[in-house]
């Protein structure tokens, strides 16, 4: 039998910014924010979760067996394809459309990332993005639900194998969602949510690979919807653990939130965490003038052309400097501007170079 929980709600207070009107500083920080904290308490295990992802990551790994052995190709592009749009119901839709309201979108964009978020099955566009407005508001406290400071297997996993903490529950009452509640795209996934997302995430994925190109259920099961499903799932946690661990910190060194530039990649653009943080409103959710590690803001930026995303919100480069300069940890672009690297760098005269012997040298 699980242990009671017997930790009692604390007094909650704000710990970061969820939007541009809770700045309190010309940089868009906070005056005085709180920090991390996790107190002591007993975790109430939920063994219904426990069972079930780990069935999800032992079929996974069979799946990735049964696509380098036996699946067709077509089934792991299938399945690769189902990746993609899935994380685009998660970035472009629940993350940064919905949560995060950095972008406005169209109805038939709105439908397009509905369905997208409902193959991805991680909840309801509504709960998902109340539970990350109570993330960024609480970052790193008891109300945060992935709360970092309990460690990597907490953040990552964890936090869904137990029962959420009750400052969570409180925080997460506190917030307006009405914004949510008002969409009668987002109302009619929740209502249908049980009969959608089997349909979209599972019973689809898994019928298409057989009927139209022959595959066995065995690999268009374990292939197109088991591995696929678990390698999204695991990708979207990696920003609430990797990207709260591992990287630099050019705009904010007090945070645990970081630049994760294999997270970027894999997660359709959203391991820039340290800058996500600090401006959580930036369509982009980072600082960059490519697409390189950035498909979602590829995304969004295609259906701006179109006219189906409009209202696309960033930063200035004057404010995002500020913010290096106050509180960056020195690893940012401009921060390394005065300092050598190497032979080359900007910041290196030609008398230096000249004194530099070079063996070898390739003549012209």
């Amino acid at each position: 039998m699980a242990p009671r929980e017997v930790v009692k709600t604390s007094e909650i207070s704000v710990s970061g910014v969820l939007d541009e009107n809770d700045i309190e500083t010309i940089d868009g920080g906070l005056k005085q924010p709180s920090q991390g904290y996790a107190r002591r308490r007993n975790l109430k295990l939920v063994w219904r979760n426990i069972i079930l992802f780990a069935y999800l990551h032992l079929a996974a790994v069979y799946g990735l067996w049964l696509m380098l052995t036996s699946a067709k190709w077509t089934t792991g592009i299938f399945a690769m394809m189902l990746y993609s749009m899935s994380g685009l119901g998660i970035t472009a839709g629940a993350h940064r459309l919905w949560a995060h309201r950095a972008y406005k979108a169209k109805w038939p964009l709105r439908i397009i990332l509905t369905i997208f978020n409902t193959i991805a099955f991680q909840d309801c566009a509504i709960h998902w993005a109340r539970d990350h407005r109570v993330h960024h508001k609480y970052s790193e406290t008891d109300a945060d639900p992935h709360n970092a400071t309990r460690g990597f297997f907490f953040s990552h996993i964890g936090w869904l194998l137990c029962r959420k903490h009750p400052d969570v529950i409180a925080a997460g009452k506190k917030l307006d969602i009405s914004d949510l509640e008002n969409d009668p795209i987002l109302r009619f996934q929740r209502k249908y949510y049980l009969i959608l997302m089997p349909l979209l995430c599972f019973i689809i994925p898994t019928i298409i690979p057989v009927f139209w190109w022959g595959e066995t259920w065995k690999n268009a099961w374990f292939v197109a919807t088991m591995f696929r499903y678990t390698f999204i799932l695991n990708v979207t946690w990696l920003v609430n653990s990797a990207a709260h661990k591992y990287g630099d910190k050019p705009y904010d060194k007090y945070i645990s939130p970081s630049e994760n530039m294999s997270v970027a990649i894999f997660a359709l653009g959203e391991g820039f965490h340290n800058y996500h943080h600090v401006f959580p409103w930036d369509y982009k959710t980072a600082e960059l003038g490519n697409y390189r590690m950035n498909f979602t803001t590829a995304f969004i930026d295609f259906f701006a052309k179109i006219g189906w995303a409009y209202d696309l919100k960033t930063v200035s480069n004057e404010i995002i400097q500020k913010r290096v300069e106050r509180t960056g940890d020195g690893t940012h672009k401009s921060s390394r501007d005065s300092t050598l690297w190497g032979y080359g760098d900007p910041a290196q005269n030609e008398e230096e170079k000249n004194m530099i012997p070079i063996l070898h040298k390739k003549e012209d």
